[in-house]
């Protein structure tokens, strides 16, 4: 009995044990910062390509805005798309991982005006109206933790921004 005592009075081995207990914790909280992180720098980076796009979308010339609807005409949207993807034409680093010109959309829109108001400026005189931009993109997310069998879950990046045409 004493022996048994003195075994649990001993106090020497309970930093290890302790520190066995709480590793995998701090594991999880390390990964997991490390993953949200990525999650929302990748996030971010998207949101601003897909902006900046649109800017781009919006300064190409009123001709090649003829319709309301769908996409505009000559290589406006190609060349949409080489900014959302590199930051500039003709790039070669994706400035979002995993990042393709099908996950990228460019449409176009018109504001009507409503009852009695009439377009001014760059829009005077214009019977369909004020044309509209939009820029979309859709990515599969691809994580960081990837080299360890984590699969992101499904999750996708995602973002939209518009844009008035101006016209060059």
């Amino acid at each position: 009995m004493t022996q048994l005592a003195r075994l649990l009075r001993e106090s020497r081995g309970a930093a290890a044990a302790e520190m066995a207990l709480v590793t995998p914790l701090l594991l999880v909280i390390l990964f997991g910062s490390v993953e949200l992180g990525n999650y929302f720098m990748n996030e971010h980076s998207l949101v601003k390509a897909v902006r900046d796009g649109a800017r781009f979308a919006a300064r190409q010339s009123f001709t090649n805005y003829t319709g309301c609807s769908g996409s505009p005409g000559g290589t406006v949207v190609s060349e949409t798309q080489d900014v959302v993807m590199y930051g500039y034409l003709g790039g070669t680093t994706k400035l979002t991982p995993n990042i393709d010109a099908s996950d990228i959309s460019v449409t176009t829109s018109c504001a009507t005006t409503a009852g009695s108001e009439t377009m001014e400026g760059i829009y005077r005189g214009r019977a369909t109206g004020a044309q509209i931009v939009t820029v979309s993109a859709n990515v599969t997310y691809r994580p960081v933790l990837g080299a360890f069998g984590f699969d992101g879950g499904g999750f996708d990046l995602n973002a939209s921004s518009q844009a008035a045409v101006t016209g060059i």
